[in-house]
């Protein structure tokens, strides 16, 4: 019998508990599965890290609230914490090496890198885990007061890649080498590769393989700046595009006025929602301008199409803003051709189901 199908009662079990709000049953339903001889590292990437997963893709489509995502991530938080917290007491093994986990300045989806820390540890790891948005001169400054054998950057949402950037060559200009993980940095790794992070993992298991090989220490004599890696930057696309991106969004919101008569019925609430969808678009834009890669924007206008029609709102509205801001940015070349690439793939998508019970993702 597998793992998975092994622990599937447990998942099932554990997913009613978290959306019940019930945080009680919840540690229960794990600490009895580790009482009946359940290890603690298959509880937490085979039970408690599937349940998180399937509340995201609960809450993309619409049948979960914000707040109950947020209760349930808490939950979890909380059930990690107390299996940490029945550890034996501290062993007297010396640590196999010391590390960082940290997650990159304005991510607030802590709860891998958690896991990611809470496996580390189990394997004999010291761990300095420092949470969520963590700003890089306070990680600088604690990689010159401890000096670890690496730094685990995690990210889940790619807008936050310049920031890794600015992170991950700030370690390395201190001697420190970064292993890199979380969503963001893309399904496989591209994106840890193109930021010149040292290592790339895609779980937890697997950045404990990179670890036990040794991580090379990298030259703190060599500075770098993000053009030096990205020299695609000198044309100055995406500097452009972030610092008028208020504007951008501003005149984007009004020319849908007029492409899409709807708009002028709008509610004040419905008006700041599509400000702030227009807002992720141009985001999303910049980025794929900083790494220069068409596939990131894409992704995320696709899955934005997905959202919207699951909560009820045209999806073509999103090719109708497209096209508004194509004509802001017409003397771009590389971000004309980012939207036309976007456009396109939206125009010739099929309807797809947001993933869920009997659908696959």
């Amino acid at each position: 019998m597998s793992h998975r199908t092994a622990t599937t009662p447990l998942v099932d079990r554990l997913w009613d508990a978290v959306t019940d709000g019930d945080e009680y049953w919840a540690a229960d339903i794990v600490h009895g599965a580790m009482d009946e001889g359940a290890d603690e590292e298959t509880l937490l990437l085979e039970v408690i890290a599937p349940v998180q997963e399937k509340v995201g893709v609960e809450w993309a489509a619409d049948r979960l609230s914000v707040a109950q995502e947020h209760a349930a991530t808490a939950i979890n938080e909380r059930v990690v914490a107390s299996l940490a917290h029945r550890r034996a007491e501290k062993s007297e093994v010396p640590p196999r090496g010391r590390v960082t986990v940290a997650c990159v300045d304005g991510e607030w989806h802590a709860f891998p890198a958690r896991l990611v820390a809470e496996v580390l540890r189990l394997r004999g790891w010291r761990v300095d885990f420092l949470g969520a948005q963590t700003p890089t001169p306070h990680l600088v400054a604690h990689l010159h007061q401890t000096n670890p054998d690496a730094v685990l950057l995690s990210g889940s949402i790619p807008t936050h890649l310049p920031v890794a950037h600015g992170a991950i060559s700030a370690c390395q200009a201190v001697g420190v080498p970064v292993l890199a993980g979380g969503r963001a940095f893309g399904p496989d790794g591209r994106y840890a590769r193109t930021l010149r992070a040292d290592r790339w993992a895609p779980d937890a298991r697997a950045a404990v393989a990179v670890l036990d090989e040794g991580m090379a220490r990298p030259d703190a004599s060599v500075s770098r700046q993000a053009v030096d890696d990205l020299p695609h930057l000198a044309d100055q696309e995406y500097t452009m595009v972030v610092q008028t991106r208020a504007q951008l969004v501003k005149q984007t919101l009004s020319d849908l006025e007029d492409r899409f008569p709807a708009m002028r019925g709008y509610s004040e609430t419905q008006r700041e929602r599509t400000a702030e969808d227009l807002a992720h678009v141009v985001g999303f834009l910049a980025t794929a301008l900083y790494v220069d890669d068409p596939d990131l924007f894409t992704a995320f206008l696709t899955w934005t199409a997905d959202i919207l029609e699951v909560r009820h709102v045209p999806a073509h509205s999103l090719v109708t803003g497209l096209h508004a801001l194509a004509g802001q940015l017409r003397d771009f070349p590389r971000a004309s051709h980012l939207i036309h690439e976007g456009s396109a793939a939206l125009s010739g998508r099929p309807a797809r189901p947001v993933p869920g019970p009997g659908t696959h993702a």
